[in-house]
């Protein structure tokens, strides 16, 4: 769903990207990917098997699924986040069996493990490590930092939007965007460190937002409402929302 970021990475990383499978550079971007997620959010690292020869999934990746908004979510390096919960309000079920929700995303995905969370691991990611196709979590992560921050924050959300191309094609982007006097602030991971103010009407429709940013054809813009991750305190109450009732991006 989402465009690979390209950044300056030191050597050590590529030395280290030469030694590793597919499958266990899946697992650094997983525990990567957890890690930007941080310990209040629910998640759990999964390997998977993939018995279909003709899907375009690898034969061996790793995953995390996790909740946000109600409903779980799945990220692969492979092709980034995607909803992956099949209904709203069965979170206790669901995350007792991922089988049904794994063979929906590809027939292939028969056989599957959860990964114990190895906290040494996980604490050993580099904090600038690359996260392919990474930009919905790391959308998260930029307001998981600003509410850490004491930032003026509200109506905090995520918008996941579709560029149309040539030919039918699709390319997929989530960046964050929040409510602050005189506008709407849009934080796009594939412009670290810089923020982009908005007209408030802008932030009033997502697909309107979406082309605010970009321009061009919108195919498809959602938005995902955001909570302050627990124990944080926001400065601005109306940062509390209801997420009944929204359309979330597959």
């Amino acid at each position: 769903m989402e465009g690979m970021r390209l950044q300056a990475l030191p050597l050590a990383f590529f030395l280290l990207a030469e030694s590793l499978s597919g499958a266990d550079l899946s697992l650094l971007h997983a525990r990567r990917a957890q890690a930007l997620l941080g310990p209040d959010v629910w998640s759990q690292i999964i390997r998977i098997e993939n018995t279909d020869r003709w899907s375009n999934y690898p034969r061996v990746l790793h995953a995390v699924v996790f909740e946000l908004a109600g409903i779980l979510w799945f990220y692969t390096d492979f092709n980034g986040t995607q909803s992956f919960s099949l209904h709203r309000g069965r979170l206790a079920e669901e995350k007792a069996d991922f089988a049904p929700l794994l063979r929906e995303i590809d027939p292939g995905f028969q056989h599957w493990l959860a990964v114990e969370l190895d906290l040494a691991a996980t604490a050993s990611v580099a904090p600038d490590a690359p996260l392919p196709n990474g930009c919905f979590i790391e959308s998260y992560a930029a307001y998981r930092l600003r509410v850490s921050r004491g930032a003026p924050i509200s109506d905090a959300r995520l918008l996941s939007y579709y560029l149309g191309g040539s030919g039918g094609t699709r390319a997929g982007h989530t960046v964050l965007a929040y409510s602050v006097p005189g506008g709407v602030t849009v934080v796009d991971p594939a412009e670290p460190g810089q923020e982009r103010l908005l007209a408030r009407s802008a932030g009033s429709d997502p697909v309107r937002l979406a082309r605010a940013l970009h321009g061009g054809v919108i195919t498809r813009a959602r938005v995902i409402p955001l909570e302050p991750p627990a124990g944080a305190v926001p400065r601005d109450p109306v940062a509390m929302y209801a997420t009944a009732g929204r359309e979330l991006p597959r």
